[in-house]
């Protein structure tokens, strides 16, 4: 039996400022193949961008550590001729993450926008589902197991799988595993009683857009609490790692507007226009745009 651990943390610290982040999202927006994306690495950069002075190396270090013990983990079950199926994969991360680090889902403290930045999710041990998630994916993709994201609404959930064998998990219930009954539930708890499942609900969600479901948390959070200068950073943030994700600049754009940065605002709304394909949101974004502009005037 082989084993193979293949966690991407970088070792080599390609940024360890909230200025090198920032390159370092900027060089992820670069990427055509998403594939390439290391998941762990961008979501600690984003956490890095609200968190000056803070040493980043610590929390790779953490992430290591953590790949160390689902190998240690893995093979210790092997050993014991545990049967290597999908349930025992799915077990050996559930120990790791939930019984032996300790983390949680913050259900008492859901809106609290420490959850939706990666670096204080692993110093809390509680965070969202999408940034637990992150956290799964990058401890199963280490050992080359097959995790993905799900475009699940208003809730990440994750797949597993083995072979034939799939298994859809929810990292903010410690790795629950959901059938067809948890997730209609869970469904109509979120969207509304007479919402019902489809398909495009298990769709994968690809690295960029996992980030992205990230990021527009902490966003929303930050709105909600009317500190528009770090949403504007949040939203900045998106447009780097993410530049075709054209509404990003919409809110960019108004939220400029909202600190009285008119210039930027213009600019912003600008590039909003360009890049929607909607002809209905052009026209009401021109309307925003030359109300702006007659401010400037």
């Amino acid at each position: 039996m082989r084993w193979g651990l293949h966690l991407t943390i970088n070792d080599s610290g390609s940024f360890q400022t909230p200025e090198e982040a920032l390159h370092y999202l900027r060089h992820v927006g670069a990427l055509t193949n998403d594939a390439e994306i290391d998941l762990a690495e961008a979501a600690l950069a984003l956490g890095l961008l609200f968190l000056p002075g803070v040493h980043i190396d610590r929390y790779r270090q953490h992430l290591r550590k953590l790949a160390e013990h689902v190998q240690e983990e893995y093979r210790s079950r092997l050993r014991l001729e545990e049967d290597d199926n999908l349930h025992m994969r799915v077990q050996v991360l559930r120990k790791i993450i939930h019984e032996a680090h300790g983390y949680a889902g913050d259900d008492k403290n859901y809106d609290d926008i420490q959850n939706a930045n990666f670096i204080r999710v692993i110093e809390r041990r509680k965070g969202l589902p999408v940034s637990l998630g992150i956290l799964y994916i990058v401890l199963a993709r280490g050992m080359g197991w097959v995790c993905e994201g799900l475009s699940f609404p208003g809730h990440f959930l994750l797949r597993m799988e083995l072979e034939s064998e799939r298994l859809i998990l929810d990292p903010f219930k410690e790795g629950k595993e959901m059938n067809a009954a948890d997730l209609r539930q869970l469904l109509k708890s979120i969207v509304g009683q007479n919402a019902e499942l489809s398909v495009d609900y298990y769709n994968v969600v690809p690295n960029r857009e996992i980030l992205v479901r990230l990021e527009n948390n902490l966003k929303k959070r930050l709105i909600e609490g009317e500190d528009y200068g770090q949403a504007i950073l949040a939203a900045e943030a998106i447009g780097a790692f993410s530049p075709d994700e054209y509404r990003i600049y919409l809110d960019q754009g108004v939220l400029h507007a909202k600190l009285g940065h008119n210039q930027q605002a213009v600019a912003a709304l600008e590039t909003y226009i360009a890049k929607t394909p909607s002809a209905k949101e052009r026209q009401q974004a021109s309307q925003l745009l030359q109300q702006i502009k007659s401010e400037l005037d």
